[in-house]
């Protein structure tokens, strides 16, 4: 096991930070939102451009919630989310990660809306239902429906997953997923270390606009969620997954091999720049220092 005296690396032979664009008034934000992910050009609506927008998003804007952590709020309105994630170049939770991902969609003039559903990651199969409290994104294509999502943190599917292979093993640069159909929506797994893991369930219906106010408040605000209480970031890359969990830093590559090693407070703040391209804030230093000390099981 890896302390945090080997200063954290990145995978990646580029990083992925161009100069940032504003995010002000829409004739500017697929401008700023393809810079902000490392594309030059405007990709195709095609499946092929669907994957290539999903691979740069997640390598380039990270998965993380000190917002909720800090008790400073999480504004899921479109303008304010374009204002963090592009303009000041912080990461975000689903409903920042997806809502962005599709508004970009839609400019790009593919067939997208959103679906909400309940994390089941983590828990029991007896186990109550939970809150809906993510978002992800169905595109159709040809007539053909995916789920891309961006927001799941260290297990979000890397490339779009169909939604109409029922039960279909669907193999992707990291894990394995497959999408079981269910009254009323789909049940979303991955095979990790040779398991079936459920990671959510989503409603077939789009949402409505409330649903996501609604599931955002209490992620975010809730005194059982899990993202007040714990420091968490995530990102994946072609190479590697990187997941930090208040002071555990985890790297699944996609070769197989894994790796922890665990962080001073120090080492979180070097992790949280060098492996997922966040400039830490001075509020957030509270919360790091505490993390630092964190005990993890499992």
């Amino acid at each position: 096991m890896l302390h945090d005296s080997q200063p954290p690396v990145s995978d990646d032979a580029d990083d992925p930070r161009p100069a940032s664009d504003s995010a002000d008034g829409p004739a500017s934000f697929l401008a700023s939102y393809l810079a902000r992910i490392g594309l030059g050009g405007a990709p195709a609506p095609t499946l092929e451009g669907l994957a290539a927008l999903q691979a740069a998003h997640i390598a380039a804007i990270p998965f993380e919630s000190f917002d909720a952590l800090t008790g400073e709020g999480v504004d899921i309105g479109a303008e304010a989310v374009a204002a963090k994630l592009i303009g000041r170049r912080r990461g975000g939770y689903c409903f920042e990660q997806n809502s962005l991902f599709l508004r970009a969609l839609l400019a790009l003039g593919f067939d997208a809306e959103g679906l909400i559903g309940r994390v089941r990651w983590m828990l029991p199969g007896d186990a109550p239902a939970t809150p809906r409290t993510h978002m992800t994104v169905r595109v159709r294509l040809g007539g053909r429906p995916w789920l891309a999502d961006v927001g799941f943190g260290s297990a979000v599917p890397p490339q779009p997953l169909a939604l109409d292979r029922p039960g279909a093993a669907q193999p992707t640069r990291h894990e394995t997923y497959r999408i079981t159909p269910q009254p009323g929506g789909y049940r979303v797994a991955a095979e990790i270390a040779g398991e079936w893991r459920t990671l959510y369930d989503l409603e077939e219906a789009a949402a409505p606009a409330i649903d996501y106010e609604v599931g955002n408040w209490y992620t975010s605000q809730h005194p059982d969620s899990h993202f007040r209480h714990q420091l968490i970031a995530a990102r994946t890359t072609a190479v590697a997954r990187h997941g930090l969990r208040d002071n555990r830093l985890t790297i699944r590559r996609a070769d197989g091999r894994t790796e922890q090693r665990y962080l001073s407070a120090d080492g979180i703040e070097a992790a949280l720049r060098d492996i997922f391209l966040l400039t830490p804030e001075p509020g957030w230093r509270r919360a790091i220092e505490r993390a630092a000390t964190a005990e993890i099981a499992g």
